[in-house]
């Protein structure tokens, strides 16, 4: 089963600000969470129900998984000390 990785309108932006040997580190975790949403090494953000993070460096990618439509929703890319500020 491969779920479609779709990144929000803010997501987007954020990343494309991002330098591009960041980009390059980021997108193979991104493309890997198609395959499997819930990897080793994922957390579930504690206040939601099905929003997690992936940790790529000082890097993490906040994302949510519907199951329903087999999506990976992404919300968040940035650097750790700033994305959980959102």
């Amino acid at each position: 089963m491969t779920y479609t990785v779709v990144l929000k309108p803010h997501a987007f932006q954020a990343l494309k600000r991002l330098p591009l040997e960041v980009r390059k580190r980021l997108q193979p975790a991104m493309d890997a969470l198609a395959d499997a949403p819930r990897p080793p090494g994922v957390k579930k953000l504690s206040n939601s129900q099905d929003i997690y993070r992936v940790r790529v460096e000082d890097y993490r990618i906040i994302y949510e998984i519907q199951d329903a439509v087999l999506r990976v929703l992404i919300i968040e890319v940035g650097h750790r000390r700033e994305v959980y500020r959102r």
